[in-house]
């Protein structure tokens, strides 16, 4: 008897070590993967701190603002001074980012456009964390930290997260929206009531930004009825099913109604608010062009593809590579009888929790084709999703080529390569990342920039107006006895824009025939609108952002301003 076990004994030793050994090599390849996090949310927290006052102000930022301010007087006035509902159009929009902002302004001793910069960050640093977070909820810390760092390189992301600041914050909020969906997408008929809170403070804050926000609770009503479908056989277990999950997600309804109201009280002000805002998201239009591949669209007849073309060309090539992997595998794991398809989804609602708030927005803008412009900046919130997706394609490609390891060495030294491309780029860009373009865009960034929308937000007049007062004091160094000013200048953009860095020598005209000088963004060939003598210009991988003109020798017809060329 002992002679025949032996043996046995022998191989079911060599298997518990083997199974140790690749135990303890998981457990340290996660805990690599989990510092290496760490190192990277570290780093972003350093280059924040350092860089957030090197970007400039974003056209849109002092309406936001001013509507911050307004907020925030309605609840310091016991909510009689009413102001911030009459004005202009932002009534239509909730304003958390802004009412912090505004608080913060009152408190910190910091120029409050650096303040509404470094909060946008904060959000941005905080949508990153939570695509890391659903990513190793669904797939490891190796895709996590992969997800992570892809977001990390994505210029509409990393870089729009100083200045998008309703963009970025709200796509934080969605972020953290998904993470709590896919945390309760297997427990939907007994959710804690902990996470049915977290996940009402994520959806209450979100749409406390802008009714995009509803989004989410889409994501989570569509992610109950698939869950029906695959747990509850019958229409009597499902209805019990509904029920469970009324219940249980009830306390975050009541959370993300309550934060609703208190960041957006207009939304409560009457009983057709939100649907008036609602209309005004999906048909939000006005006289206004985009740019598609070079040619000039009302942003009202923008083609169905538009979102997809941008996406297609703003992400990063390394990003497309783990979007088109991810998608192979899917497609290859796929059952191919329909009746093992249910079992195939059992355990997979997480997933499907990710795959519906990436292909929802996807197809609401194919069939409803809503007013579009300034690229993704409007579903901004679509990338982190996109990210998760990313990073697990590329950490799946990996081990789905494990056993050939040549082939796993060249799409590892491939996707390193086109990494490291992107981050060079990005470092030539600072602090304009948020208008780089993949090598799909062009055939090279000047190209890009000139086919495509660019420098929306104007943030390079801040180098330009430093180019103007460079150039003044040289020359007032040279003829002192010169005019002194004050000179006149025209911004092709909104004109606080110039104002908040010009000094005292200087005046923003909004009468352009008279003005001393010009400032403008190339974006849509805005520079183009008046002549003058160009005396700088910002410029990134050759392609100009903004140019400054002086027009002070310019006589008759040539001072006045003109269409800007289409083409």
């Amino acid at each position: 008897m002992g002679i025949t076990t032996a043996p046995h004994r022998c191989i079911i030793g060599r298997l518990i070590i083997r199974m140790r050994h690749q135990m303890t090599s998981k457990l340290s390849n996660s805990s690599l993967y989990q510092k290496l996090s760490y190192a990277l949310f570290g780093a972003l927290g350093i280059f924040i701190l350092l860089t957030f006052k090197q970007y400039g102000i974003s056209n849109d930022e002092q309406v936001q603002h001013v509507y911050g301010q307004l907020l925030l007087k309605f609840y310091s006035s016991g909510f009689t001074d009413q102001t911030a509902f009459t004005y202009k159009n932002l009534y239509l929009y909730g304003g958390f980012f802004d009412l912090v902002a505004a608080s913060l302004e009152k408190i910190l001793p910091i120029w409050v456009w650096d303040i509404r910069h470094l909060l946008s960050a904060i959000f941005g640093f905080a949508g990153i964390l939570a695509i890391y977070k659903v990513t190793e909820k669904l797939a490891g810390e190796r895709a996590a930290l992969l997800a992570a760092i892809l977001l990390t390189l994505t210029g509409a992301w990393s870089g729009a997260m100083f200045t998008h600041t309703k963009d970025v914050s709200f796509g934080a909020c969605m972020a953290w929206a998904l993470y709590y969906t896919t945390l309760l997408s297997n427990k939907l008929d007994r959710i804690p009531l902990n996470l049915s809170i977290k996940l009402g403070i994520a959806v209450g804050f979100a749409i406390g930004l802008r009714i995009g926000g509803a989004f989410a609770v889409i994501y989570l009503l569509l992610i109950v009825f698939v869950a029906s479908l695959i747990q509850a056989p019958n229409l009597k277990e499902k209805m019990c099913f509904y029920g469970k999950a009324f219940i249980g997600l009830l306390p975050a309804g009541l959370v993300a109604f309550a934060l609703m109201g208190l960041c957006w009280p207009w939304a409560l002000m009457g009983a057709d608010h939100i649907l008036i805002a609602a209309k005004s998201f999906s048909h939000f239009a006005f006289n206004m062009n985009t740019i598609v591949d070079g040619t000039f669209v009302s942003i009202g007849e923008v083609p169905r593809t538009y979102l997809l073309d941008y996406l297609a060309i703003r992400l990063p090539e390394v990003f497309l590579i783990g979007i088109l992997s991810m998608v192979i595998i899917v497609l290859i794991s796929l059952p191919r009888n329909f009746k093992t398809l249910k079992p195939f989804f059992q355990n997979r609602l997480p997933q499907i929790s990710l795959a519906i708030a990436i292909l929802f927005p996807l197809f609401f803008v194919l069939y409803d084709r809503p007013a579009l412009y300034n690229g993704v900046r409007h579903f901004t919130f679509i990338i982190p999703p996109l990210a998760v997706l990313a990073g697990i394609g590329l950490s799946q490609a990996w081990d789905k080529l494990s056993q050939h390891p040549k082939w796993q060495l060249s799409f590892a030294i491939a996707a390193t390569a086109l990494a490291l491309n992107t981050a060079y780029i990005l470092f030539e860009l600072k602090p304009y990342e948020y208008v780089y373009y993949n090598h799909f865009a062009g055939k090279n960034l000047k190209q890009a920039e000139h086919h495509w929308e660019a420098d929306y937000w104007s943030s390079s007049l801040i180098d330009a107006s430093k180019m103007l007062e460079n150039y003044l004091d040289a020359e007032q160094k040279n003829w002192p006895s010169e005019h002194q000013g004050p000179y006149y200048v025209a911004v092709c953009a909104e004109a606080f824009q110039g104002r908040a860095y010009l000094d005292k020598r200087f005046n923003i005209t909004e009468n352009w025939v008279r003005a001393d000088f010009f400032i403008s963004s190339t974006h849509m060939n805005c520079d183009k609108v008046l002549n003058g003598n160009i005396i700088g210009t910002v410029e990134r991988l050759g392609a100009p952002l903004a140019v400054v003109k002086d027009r002070r020798d310019l006589i008759g017809e040539d001072r006045r301003p003109h269409a800007a060329p289409q083409d």
